[in-house]
């Protein structure tokens, strides 16, 4: 397995770092950076510290082992893919991690499936920074010093305690990320499968935590070895700190000791020799020994007393060397036991913070993840967007159609970057007028500075204010998936080139793993390259006129074309005889209508206008103006081909009225009623689109009311179940209070019926037998009265001489059970009487 390396020299040698932890093949390059010598090598895995085939690479465009061909660097360099490289590296947090990430930027030889990779490696980037994962600020991380260590380890040389205390944070870094991780997935396993691939690739990181521990030990936060470190290093020192307070006092003591011009003598350290610095021509009270001569009349003295102290000292410090470098050469030692897993940590951080710095730089700037698909799978282009949200001048275009691209409000990336950096330093310049204001009022400084620095603070604040207003006009693309060429025209300074090049930079960014920065839903294609022709391509050195310079280039991109390529063609058919230009220009067109992906023109030839009419793969569009103010919207009209204003906008710069009349005269009848006919068509389409507008409108009012009726329906609905529950259990409560009434009413009637019938049994036996004595009628009563004991009621117990209540009765058995205090009686009906 041969892996590729990058070496970084910073004014020194540092040796290399393998990329090969991705999910495609890296082909390892290199750019040129400000003091930074970057170079190409290869290394076996099995032997990393052999160097072979080292290349130095001087062009910072060319970052890959296939090179890109000329047409595809101008094309880059026309679209300012440079610039745009350069801002989003600058949100890698390492040196090494902007190299890497502008390498992969400009590797725009990757596949489709690469490029879903890619898109997956940053959205995995994204919901890590959303779901507030610690440690993603790898500015912290000197990773040079790492490679230092990493350097110094397998040559055999022993770490300083600098390099050590980097590496000790890097995977200290690397540790708490794998916590962070394994926190989130131990909360909720779905963020396993949304941190992909980056979860696994942190999970698989190794951290040598015992290495950790050991320098963390020996070392402290500054790289400086501990003297707890070794007992060697702690005598040494001490005998250290001892020799330079005895040196310090015999200083003191000759210095107070000098009686002329003691107050011009200093203490001072001369190649780690303490002697007294004086004028030469100054006689001293002691004998010493002359080191050196400084500047003018400067000598510096070694007191003869302070030799063997000197001495003693120069062979302490030795010792303590000796000391820590023994202590660094077991961290030495215990760092080459894991450099392989070392260097893969190194690897892999570095690559984490290229992913991270696309991410940050696609959340920054208010970026959406792109559908991103490939013409060539099937069904791809059937897809048709919901046009919810969708307003503007694209919105009675947009209504049921599929997409190749559907990119709302677009902006070109360098346009709102640079709108952001002025806004940003715009404010720090009103701090900074505004800090300098509180400094002179807390100074009590003249009335008349204050006043005026009031008035730059508030010209200051008023320009923030423009700036914030000034923001950049974001472009709406929709392209039908059967078009093949978009013709766009327009006025002069209305947006066409910029449009080119906010299209061909999102087609590039989603290719490269960016989001681009439009609004939600964001469809565009795969393009396996993108080929542009904009700008002034006059060549001085090559004898070549505008037109030459572009024909060259269109040979170019003719060249390189293939069914997949993205063509951006600024003002073509430009810079030759009109008639002509136009003819090559709608040539080439139609060529490019058989054999690109897409064409977008730009034009001012009104011949191209008609294609659309001729040849279904061709589609109109012009950049809006404004009749009235006579001045460029900036917002793109579909479908509508755009028409001539010079002799208008002529007329407003103020030309003599005869010069516009006659131009007027010489343009035409029949070009004025084209003219008329393109305005109707503006006019008409205008209408329909705010009719549309007003459509969509009163159709989300609708919407809005009808979710308003289903929500009331729904509150109804549970209000009539809750209502119908209540009275269900409230018959039911009834119904148990009923029941409860019948059994007790047929209990009674039970309980009568049996009591009846005893009393006819005994009747009869009575008429058989002797008659008892009669019993009182009160006795009669009473027993009568036990017959029928209640429960709850209180009754009087002749044996206990006491009140008692009922607490259950046995009508059959004739028996009840009474309770006194916390004591349950069973006695017989005839055993009690009523209370």
């Amino acid at each position: 397995m041969i892996s590729t390396a990058l070496s970084v020299n910073l004014g020194g040698s540092i040796d290399v770092f393998r990329c090969t932890r991705t999910s495609w093949s890296i082909s390892r390059a290199s750019l040129n950076l400000p003091g930074v010598s970057l170079s190409r090598q290869k290394f076996s895995s099995t032997s990393l510290s052999k160097k072979s085939d080292v290349v130095l690479l001087q062009n910072k465009l060319q970052t890959r082992l296939t090179p890109l061909t000329p047409v595809e660097l101008d094309s880059l360099r026309v679209l300012e893919w440079h610039k745009l490289c350069d801002c989003v590296a600058a949100f890698a947090g390492t040196i090494y991690g902007k190299v890497l990430l502008k390498d992969l930027l400009f590797k725009l030889n990757v596949s489709y499936e690469e490029s879903l990779a890619l898109q997956s490696e940053t959205n995995a980037a994204v919901e890590m920074l959303k779901f507030g994962v610690g440690g993603m600020d790898f500015s912290t991380l000197d990773v040079v010093e790492v490679e230092s260590a990493i350097d110094s380890a397998s040559r055999g040389s022993i770490v300083n305690g600098h390099e050590a205390m980097a590496l000790v944070n890097l995977l200290r870094f690397s540790s708490s990320l794998q916590v962070c991780i394994k926190a989130a997935i131990k909360e909720d396993i779905e963020w396993y499968r949304r941190f992909m691939p980056l979860s696994d690739l942190i999970n698989e990181m190794v951290i040598n935590q015992d290495f950790v521990k050991f320098v963390l030990q020996v070392v402290d936060e500054d790289g400086n070895v501990k003297d707890s470190a070794s007992s060697d290093l702690r005598r040494s020192r001490n005998q250290v700190r001892l020799l330079e307070r005895k040196l310090h006092e015999l200083m003191d003591t000759l210095l107070r000791n000098e009686m002329n011009g003691a107050s011009s003598r200093e203490m001072i350290n001369i190649d780690g020799r303490w002697c007294i610095k004086g004028n030469i021509n100054q006689p001293t009270s002691f004998q010493g020994l002359l080191l050196s001569l400084g500047s003018g009349a400067d000598s510096y003295l070694e007191p003869i007393s302070a030799i063997p102290l000197n001495d003693d000292l120069a062979q302490a410090k030795a010792l303590v060397v000796k000391a820590e470098q023994e202590v660094l050469s077991k961290i030495s030692e215990k760092m080459r036991h894991g450099l392989d897993g070392i260097r893969s940590l190194l690897e892999s951080i570095i690559l984490l913070d290229a992913i991270t710095a696309r991410a940050k730089y696609s959340l920054a700037f208010g970026g959406t993840c792109p559908d991103l698909f490939c013409m060539e799978s099937k069904g791809d282009c059937s897809e048709s967007f919901p046009q919810d949200g969708i307003s503007g001048t694209s919105s009675s275009y947009s209504y049921g159609r599929e997409w190749t691209i559907h990119l709302l409000e677009a902006y070109h990336p360098l346009l709102l970057h640079q709108h952001q950096e002025s806004i940003k330093n715009a404010k720090k310049d009103v701090n900074e007028a505004a800090g300098e204001l509180r400094r002179r009022r807390f100074q009590s400084e003249k009335i008349t500075s204050q006043e005026n620095l009031d008035d730059l603070l508030r010209s200051l604040k008023s320009r923030v204010t423009e700036l914030e207003a000034a923001h950049p006009i974001p472009v709406d693309f929709l392209v039908y998936k059967e078009t093949k060429v978009l013709v766009i025209t327009g006025p002069n300074t209305g947006g066409k080139t910029i449009s080119l090049k906010t299209i061909g930079l999102a087609s590039l960014m989603a290719k490269a793993g960016l989001y681009v920065l439009a609004s939600e839903p964001a469809r565009i294609p795969w393009f396996d390259s993108v080929l542009a022709d904009i700008g002034d391509e006059q060549s001085l050195t090559q004898s070549l006129s505008t037109f030459s310079g572009h024909l060259k280039q269109i040979h170019g991109i003719l060249m390189r074309l293939t069914n997949n390529s993205l063509v951006l063609l600024d003002e073509v058919g430009a810079g030759t005889n009109p008639l002509e230009g136009a003819a090559l220009a709608m040539a080439l067109l139609e060529s490019l209508a058989e054999s690109a992906q897409l064409t977008l023109a730009t034009t001012h030839h009104g011949e191209l206008k008609t294609l659309k009419y001729s040849n279904n793969k061709f589609e109109n569009a012009c950049v809006e103006f404004d009749e009235a103010n006579l001045k460029p919207t900036y917002k793109i009209l579909w479908g509508v081909p755009g028409r001539s204003n010079a002799i208008n906008i002529a007329e407003r710069l103020g030309l003599p009225h005869s010069i516009l009349n006659c131009a007027r005269e010489l343009y035409g009848t029949a070009s004025a009623e084209i003219n008329k006919v393109i305005i109707d068509m503006e006019k008409y389409k205008q209408d329909f689109q705010r009719g549309v507008q007003d459509s969509q409108h009163s159709l989300v009012l609708s919407k809005e009311l009808y979710d308003k009726l289903v929500e009331v329906n729904h509150k109804i609905t549970e209000l009539c179940l809750i209502q119908r529950q209540r009275k269900i259990q409230e018959i039911s409560e009834y119904a148990a209070g009923a029941r409860s009434i019948l059994h007790d009413k047929l209990r009674r009637f039970r309980v009568s019926a049996a009591q009846l019938s005893h009393d006819s049994r005994v009747a009869d036996l009575g008429k058989n037998r002797t008659q008892p004595t009669q019993p009182s009628s009160m006795q009669l009563a009473n027993v009568e009265e036990m017959r029928k004991p209640e429960v709850g009621k209180m009754v009087h117990v002749p044996a206990l001489g006491k009140r008692v209540k009922v607490v259950n009765v046995d009508v059959s058995k004739e028996e009840i059970i009474v309770q006194t205090h916390s004591m349950k009686l069973r006695l017989r009906f005839c055993d009690v009487k009523a209370a």
